[in-house]
């Protein structure tokens, strides 16, 4: 079939949550996709923060190869060798104490908040409990994960306003100090803020965090989601800011395309949650724990963390050029690969990046008029400047 009865099928058959571009992408190499046509696109967006290692990466097919034809699953039932490497692995990376494997970001995040919800109730099961979540966040489309999303937009029909959790301004700890109450069971926030619009924490916010839940005796939760695993220069976002969260979700680029999600817990938090308390059927299956595994050892082999703080530095240095040329571009934010290019209003991000796409270049949009610079970590400062000539061109043709 030719790409416009693919996207017509798709149309027809699959339900229609998503505004899709026209594009039916058909194969990856490296750091560029192919459409159905055989049209080729750099791309900076890697699936959402996901291909970190881009598309052909040998070992990691292989891996991958080897574990289809050997075992795929068995349940929770049962140890798998796969899965206990891979515990192993980010235990040791993160230094924390024990980790549990789901399905999907957003599952990570429903399992988080289980943990700080049972840590209070092991202290004291009379209360009602309530997070403080961040304004502009975002955490996952299931209804926990919803409650403490810091957007009504996502939030409206699904989430009564009584559920939701309560919401403090980012980067402001005074905010979050007078949300405090005695129902108060955990505080959670991305490191850096992705589709609220690419805004890293502060570190004297993230220590202060730190120091109210010590004090509170309640639980921090870190989402690093998209900002972990390698994409800031470190392999977890919060290690640049030296400070260390109770419970730690991660997905996205820990499978890096093989749909695998995890929360980490500490001393702290570990033992809160008993047989019983939570569970899945395809969590931690091998063929998700050889994905991460592969991972890891490519993360070390090809030493990503330290790639991705010299590449994105100079992607830094080349968007500031940028934002220097054109007046509407009114600032730039962000950490590692993991940045953003905000426009004034009457510019429209999302038809920015739509016509970067008919010229061979993927980006994404973020929060209120950003556009999101996301690529495989594996990038090199050539496709950075591949992605400037072309992104360069957009803007003068749009009279930016």
């Amino acid at each position: 079939m030719k790409q416009e009865e693919y996207i017509q099928q798709g149309e027809k058959y699959i339900l229609k949550t998503y505004n899709r571009y026209p594009v039916v992408l058909e194969k990856g190499e490296g750091v560029y996709l192919y459409d159905a046509e055989q049209k080729k696109y750099l791309d900076f967006g890697a699936g959402i923060a996901v291909f970190a290692l881009g598309y052909g990466n040998k070992a990691y097919n292989d891996a991958l190869k080897e574990q289809v034809d050997q075992l795929i699953h068995t349940s929770n039932l049962y140890y798998n060798i796969p899965a206990v490497e891979a515990a192993e692995k980010i235990v040791k990376a993160s230094g924390m104490k024990r980790v549990f494997f789901s399905n999907s970001g957003t599952e990570a995040i429903e399992g988080a908040l289980k943990v700080a919800r049972k840590y209070a109730y092991n202290k004291d099961d009379s209360k009602d409990y309530e997070f403080i979540a961040m304004d502009h966040s975002f955490h996952g489309r299931s209804q926990g994960a919803l409650s403490v999303t810091g957007n009504a937009h996502y939030q409206d029909g699904f989430i009564p306003k009584e559920f939701r959790a309560v919401f403090a301004q980012f980067n402001d700890l005074e905010d979050v100090k007078s949300k405090i109450t005695e129902n108060t069971c955990g505080i959670i926030c991305e490191v850096v803020q992705g589709e609220g619009g690419i805004y890293p924490a502060d570190p004297e916010f993230l220590k202060g965090l730190r120091k109210l839940c010590d004090e509170k005796d309640i639980l921090l939760i870190f989402d690093e989601i998209q900002c972990g695993m390698g994409r800031c220069g470190s392999l977890f976002a919060h290690d640049l800011y030296g400070v260390k969260p109770d419970v730690m979700t991660l997905a996205k680029a820990l499978g890096c395309g093989v749909p695998v999600g995890a929360f980490v817990v500490n001393e702290k938090a570990d033992g809160a949650l008993v047989p019983g308390d939570h569970g899945t059927t395809y969590g931690g299956n091998p063929l998700a724990c050889a994905a991460v595994n592969a991972v890891f050892d490519q993360f070390e082999e090809k030493k990503i963390p330290e790639h991705v703080e010299k590449v994105g530095q100079y992607l830094w240095d080349q968007l500031e050029i940028l934002k220097k040329e054109f007046c509407t571009i009114t600032a730039h934010r962000g950490l590692g690969l993991m940045q953003g290019l905000e426009f004034a209003p009457e510019k429209s991000a999302g038809e920015i990046v739509s016509l970067a796409l008919e010229k061979g270049l993927i980006l994404m949009t973020a929060g209120n008029n950003v556009i999101r610079f996301v690529p495989p970590l594996i990038i090199e400062e050539k496709h950075v400047d591949e992605m400037m000539k072309i992104l360069r061109e957009v803007l003068k043709e749009k009279d930016c």
